[in-house]
């Protein structure tokens, strides 16, 4: 019996491993036509009793505003070009903080969100915490830096609905995501923490402070160059 146990536990295992890695080598070139969190906030308008919302246009990375790019590293992880997956300084910084403070603060970079988004569910857990280290692994190790980028700027949540660059900008600013501006695209970025809360058009007082701090670290950050390496 034990045997016949570790015998099912193994073969789930070995199907865990080969979908999962194949799904990691396709999406390093083909497009993700919808994420788990799609289809969760969808399902929630639906039982709402609200009119379902889901605006998601692909646009490849020539087609992002780079100042959208920079915007969002200088925002989100402004280790991202360097690190591995996991930023272990912000990490030891989140729990000291998390010590002494009520209101919690995260340490997931790009890497982890991008894992998170395509692959797994939104609500925190050991085991989906797990699971996204290991997704996170393996795009490290099979997608290029511009990949997980390219692949986070299309598919993370920017309003109620609202999911990628093109259908924020839209959106927001009514124009094509390859023309943002600097201000247009830090103010996108600035409501990347809570975007069903936070509105990038017009912007609170709260947010104009943010896309203020942004636009001033992406000054200090300088151009972006995908094929930084740990000096």
């Amino acid at each position: 019996m034990i045997k016949r146990i570790f015998r099912f536990f193994w073969k789930i295992l070995r199907w865990f491993l080969v979908v999962s890695i194949g799904l990691v080598i396709v999406f390093k070139w083909v497009p993700i036509p919808i994420t788990p969190l799609m289809v969760i906030r969808a399902v929630q308008q639906k039982m709402d009793g609200e009119k379902v919302v889901l605006k998601h246009d692909w646009k490849s990375m020539d087609n992002i505003s780079m100042n959208l790019q920079l915007a969002v590293i200088c925002s989100e992880d402004q280790s991202f070009l360097t690190h591995n997956g996991f930023d272990f300084k912000a990490i030891e910084k989140a729990i000291e903080h998390n010590k002494k403070e009520k209101r919690i603060r995260g340490a997931s970079t790009i890497s982890q969100q991008t894992a998170k988004n395509v692959f797994l569910w939104p609500h925190r857990s050991w085991l989906r915490k797990g699971l996204e280290a290991y997704f996170t692994f393996l795009i490290e190790l099979i997608w290029s830096k511009e990949r997980i980028l390219e692949v986070y700027l299309n598919s993370v949540e920017m309003g109620d609905g609202i999911y990628g660059a093109e259908a924020a900008s839209q959106y927001w600013f009514k124009k094509p995501a390859s023309k943002l501006s600097k201000q247009e695209a830090a103010a996108i970025a600035a409501i990347l923490p809570n975007p069903l809360r936070y509105k990038a058009n017009p912007a609170t007082n709260y947010i104009q402070g943010r896309k203020n701090w942004i636009m001033r670290q992406m000054g200090f950050f300088g151009p972006l160059d995908y094929n930084k390496k740990d000096g």
